[in-house]
This record gives structure tokens, C-alpha cells and sequence, in this order.
């Protein structure tokens, strides 16, 4: 049994070992030379304003959830449009079930306002 998990023990080893090189080389190549101004908080080119600690509307991730589950919904509809004429009319109805489902969560997530910006 455990002769069948020696090539995968043997890429993890092998993975374990480039990473350390590549962090070593890093390391030994990289100029250090620390100044104020280098070690000054930067937030996309502009100067610090506020706590770090601000804090996020529960929206913001709300939308964000949402975008991902309908578009992870959407990549089931390519296979089903590279295999549409072998399908033929039980895969036009599944699909037409399944885009209906999707709508209607669009229809109730859109009711209860979780894509309305205030």
C-alpha cells in the first residue's frame, strides 16, 4: 500500500525542495536596504488616510457571493451548448428548467434586496 503513494510523496518532496531553492535565491539576491521612506505605509499610490481596521458593509460581500454562484451556474451551460444537437429537445427542456431556476433565485434575491447599493 504504501508503495502506491511513493510517487506522490517523492512530487511533494520534490515540490518542498524547488520552493525552498526559489525562496533561498530570493533571499540571497535580493537587495536589503531599508529607508523611511520604503517602510511607510502605501495603499495604491496615494498616502495612508484612516484605521486599518475599517470596516465593510455586509453588501459588498453579499454581491460578491452572489456573482460567483451565478457564475459558477453559468459555466454548467457549456457543455450543454457544445452537446445542444446531440441533446435535442429532453436537453432544451432540462436546460429551459434549469435557466428557470436560476431566474427565479435572481427574481427572489432581487425581492429582498440584496443587489440594491444605499
Amino acid at each position: 500500500m504504501a508503495e502506491q503513494f511513493l510517487p506522490v510523496l517523492v512530487m511533494f518532496a520534490l515540490a518542498a525542495l524547488v520552493v525552498g531553492v526559489f525562496l533561498m535565491l530570493g533571499k540571497l539576491s535580493a537587495p536589503y536596504n531599508r529607508t523611511p521612506i520604503k517602510l511607510r505605509t502605501f495603499e495604491c499610490g496615494n498616502e495612508a488616510s484612516g484605521p486599518a481596521w475599517g470596516r465593510f458593509s455586509v453588501k459588498f460581500y453579499l454581491v460578491a457571493i452572489l456573482f460567483i454562484v451565478f457564475d459558477i451556474e453559468v459555466v454548467f451551460m457549456y457543455p450543454w451548448a457544445i452537446l445542444f444537437r446531440q441533446l435535442g429537445w429532453f436537453g432544451l427542456a432540462e436546460m429551459s428548467v434549469f435557466i428557470a431556476i436560476l431566474a427565479l433565485g435572481l427574481l427572489y434575491v432581487w425581492r429582498k434586496g440584496a443587489l440594491e447599493w444605499q
